[in-house]
């Protein structure tokens, strides 16, 4: 029974981590900036614990590579979206931000739909974009949390963010072309 258990730990991870969630949306909708900073970086850890937990005992699945990518992209959506809310981010780039993972979230259910059904896998593109976004809502956080100035780094932060977010994009969209049309 222990050993049941235990495969399923990195899993259990990933849901606390999409439990974390709202508790961040709230923070950041309060203006706990502390809170909401200590809640990222928990997830953060949680994010690279339960990867190492699954590669380091071989405990790597189908359902913890779903669960893993849904929190990751939870906690960054809600968090973009509600710092843009309360103002700490341009609405414009939450937009993109969002934007980008619907319309490759979409083109992968057309994909099924019209039974041509593709493999979805991270990019490179896609990696740095993903770094990218969580430095991004670090930055905020820790400046919103200790009370420092965003300044230049925030600027050149969100117009990476952007570059990135819309590369990706496009590469994705090049990929599912390519693969839609043979």
């Amino acid at each position: 029974m222990t050993r049941k258990w235990f495969a399923f730990l990195p899993n259990l991870i990933s849901l606390g981590r999409l439990v974390l969630v709202p508790v961040s949306v709230d923070m950041i909708a309060s203006r706990r900036w502390v809170e909401a900073l200590a809640i990222f970086l928990v997830a953060g850890i949680s994010d690279a614990l339960d990867g190492w937990i699954a590669r380091r005992f071989d405990l790597r699945s189908e359902l913890g590579a779903y669960l893993d990518a849904i929190a990751d992209k939870a906690l960054l959506i809600c968090d973009y979206v509600t710092l843009a809310i309360v103002g700490e981010l341009p609405m414009a780039l939450a937009l993109l931000v969002v934007s980008r993972d619907v319309m490759i979230i979409g083109a992968v259910i057309l994909s099924w739909l019209l039974d041509r059904p593709m493999r979805i896998k991270p990019l490179w593109i896609s990696k740095a974009n993903t770094a990218g976004q969580i430095g991004l809502v670090a930055l905020v956080l820790a400046v919103l949390a200790f009370g420092w100035p965003l300044g230049f780094w925030g600027i050149v932060g969100q117009w990476t963010v952007a570059a990135l977010t819309l590369a990706s994009l496009a590469a994705y969209f090049r990929r599912w072309v390519t693969h839609m049309s043979a």
